[in-house]
């Protein structure tokens, strides 16, 4: 498997850790870390709706070429391969996961592919709790599926506002906690029949099990405004997707 791609010098604003190692340390949950990095060997052969999603908001909330941008809970790349094509070669994306077996997958499918704007991605291991870089440096925030399975909601989305830029977006994607009753079961019967069967094939019954409990403890789309406005956002909105099945919080610093 390809090396994790690092830049070659310091990233101007980055924090450095108090060690150096391969990868940044990172400081989450135990339990959830391993988790994702269990998951990562079949994570990308599974979410190819997801996949198609990404591209959809994408489109909505394309970045500018030249952008330096933030991809928190990055997984294994998919919605920073996006990112990169949007900022173009003189643009920058950090992949941000604290999953070092997602970065590697990640790592390893930047090197197989040609564009010259992939280049620009820099893959980093650490925590959405504390983003290890200094205050008003992205110009951009996105982040995927990815904080419904942090342990503190609040203080992601704090440190999110922190590194952005004033004025700038931070653009939160994640399975919509539905309050409406068809839209809850369209989500069960999404999650039973196709999400676990094609776990379980893989192996991974249990580590895709805990789906149905997490966006059931996940805050609602009236939730996440208030609670980007209560860390500092100028500007909340939610906006459901394809049936009430996604959902997108866009809010302004």
């Amino acid at each position: 498997m390809a090396s994790l791609h690092l830049s070659l010098g310091p990233i101007p604003g980055h924090r450095p850790p108090k060690f150096r190692s391969k990868f940044r340390s990172a400081r989450c949950a135990g339990d959830r870390q391993a988790l994702f990095n269990r998951i990562a060997p079949v994570y990308d052969n599974m979410d190819v709706y997801i996949r198609n999603v990404y591209k959809y908001v994408f489109v909505l909330h394309r970045p500018k070429e030249g952008d330096s941008v933030l991809d928190v809970c990055c997984g294994s790349g998919d919605l920073a391969f996006l990112l990169s094509e949007g900022v173009g070669t003189n643009g920058k994306v950090v992949g941000l996961d604290f999953s070092k077996e997602q970065l590697m997958v990640a790592s390893s499918r930047q090197h197989l592919r040609l564009m010259s704007c992939y280049k620009n991605i820099e893959w980093v291991e650490g925590a959405a709790l504390d983003i290890a870089f200094s205050d008003c440096y992205f110009d951009a925030i996105t982040i995927g599926y990815g904080l419904r399975n942090v342990v503190d909601i609040h203080k992601a989305m704090a440190e999110m506002n922190r590194v952005l830029k004033p004025a700038s977006k931070a653009s939160v994607l994640d399975f919509n906690k539905n309050m409406n009753p068809f839209g809850t079961s369209f989500e069960e019967w999404m999650i039973h029949n196709i999400v676990v069967p094609v776990a379980s094939g893989c192996g991974l019954t249990t580590e895709y099990k805990y789906l149905k409990s997490s966006i059931q403890e996940f805050l609602t789309g009236k939730e996440l405004e208030k609670l980007a406005l209560q860390t500092g956002f100028s500007t909340a909105t939610h906006f459901e997707i394809g049936g009430g099945l996604m959902g997108n919080l866009m809010a302004t610093r």
